[in-house]
């Protein structure tokens, strides 16, 4: 008979894919997958499934049937794939990526009928993500009945910075009702702050970490704890991003919905799926396809959005109060050596020189000798953080 192998289950669901990982149950536990996929088209009647294993190969590249897939049906069809595939698994525990737990949570939390009413009350916080994220943990409360579901949340991280940091200008009747500066990308940060002290020994210090893919944020740490971050209260705050606007006058929206007639709907699409890299390009919200362009429209995307982090780096120094280390991670973070550079080169001012070479070969280091600042890029590991976060709050 075979022995039954153990393993952390961890889901990231969005609006139209779900992200997915396994990792097999040991302490600790392998920054590697034992197998790491997702599911694209959701809603849609053209639904994959694309999987790969520890070695990199891709095990499953199939189509889930079905006219408008939904979040069940995909995880229902993900489990099926799964459990036939990988025979003598046993999942131990869920891992969920919850984009907003309010005010209440600042650490993960295992999901029952309370915490999921609490869940759900989020919604109006978060109302692109949320419910995808809610939808996903009552899809496996439904298949897996027996399996322990545990909430992480991506604001949780941020709910360590100082109060006046989590403020707005507004009626305080408003900021009582939860109107405030929550901060997202929690997990990433949170997993930046663990790795850190193995690859600098200014990691306690004042940290300013640049979480930077399709979506993009900035945090300021002190003694690994958030002191400041970018996104407020929604995820089009701070950065310009792949299709968001970032950082905007709110005089602004008041202006186009008046001229323009335009509803919180219309508003809704422009500011989070028509602006940013794409909306300012008007070729693509791919950094890569912008890098390689020659377009003038491409060139001015890649300038906005080198300045904006220029600009908020200076704005996290002074919020930390100076500035030890300065570390890239997310997607464009990890792999764009000509952003990196550009936005290092606008902060000399700081005392951040960047080794040429260094940054060429994406090293983990990529501060010049005579740099005051250390320079790191750190490739971020959400789902890893999320299985550690299941393992260490159910005791595995």
């Amino acid at each position: 008979m075979s022995h039954t192998k153990q393993g952390i289950l961890t889901i990231n669901a969005g609006s139209s894919s779900i992200k997915f990982a396994l990792f097999p149950l040991a302490h600790p536990i392998s920054p590697e997958a034992e197998v790491s996929g997702q599911i694209d088209g959701i809603g849609t009647n053209a639904t994959k499934l694309v999987a790969k294993n520890r070695a990199g190969e891709r095990i499953a590249d199939q189509a889930i049937v079905g006219e408008a897939v939904s979040h069940t049906q995909a995880l229902d069809a993900m489990l099926q794939w799964f459990l036939a595939t990988y025979t003598g698994w046993q999942i131990v525990s869920v891992g969920h990526r919850v984009v907003h737990g309010g005010d209440r949570y600042s650490a993960p939390i295992v999901v029952d009928e309370t915490v999921l009413g609490h869940l759900e009350s989020f919604i109006p916080l978060a109302p692109l993500h949320e419910p995808h994220n809610v939808a996903g943990i009552k899809a496996l409360q439904a298949l897996l009945p027996e399996v322990p579901q545990v909430a992480c949340f991506d604001t949780a991280f941020h709910r360590s910075q100082p109060e006046v940091a989590q403020l707005f200008g507004l009626p305080r009747a408003l900021t009582a009702e939860g109107i405030k500066r929550y901060g997202f990308h929690g997990l990433s940060y949170e997993y930046i702050a663990r790795a850190l002290p193995q690859h600098s020994h200014r990691a306690d210090g004042r940290v300013v970490v640049a979480h930077l893919g399709n979506g993009a944020s900035m945090a300021a740490m002190v003694n690994r704890k958030c002191v400041a971050t970018t996104l407020g209260f929604s995820t089009i705050d701070g950065l310009m991003m792949g299709t968001r606007c970032g950082n905007l006058d709110p005089g602004l929206v008041l202006h186009l919905m008046e001229t323009k007639g335009l509803s919180v709907k219309d508003m809704t699409r422009i500011l989070y799926k028509e602006s940013g890299l794409l909306g300012v390009s008007g070729i693509s919200q791919d950094m890569r396809t912008l890098l390689a362009s020659s377009k003038p429209e491409a060139r001015e995307a890649v300038d906005l959005f080198c300045y904006r982090i220029a600009r908020e780096l200076g704005s996290l120094a002074a919020a930390a109060g100076g500035i030890d280390a300065l570390v890239f991670t997310g997607g464009i973070g990890e792999h764009a050596a000509e952003v990196r550079r550009r936005v290092c080169l606008q902060a000399e001012w700081l005392g951040i020189r960047v080794n040429p070479e260094a940054n060429a070969r994406h090293d983990v280091v990529i501060s010049a000798g005579n740099s005051n600042v250390d320079v790191l890029v750190v490739p971020t590991n959400e789902e890893w953080m999320m299985a550690h976060h299941a393992q260490t709050l159910l005791a595995l």
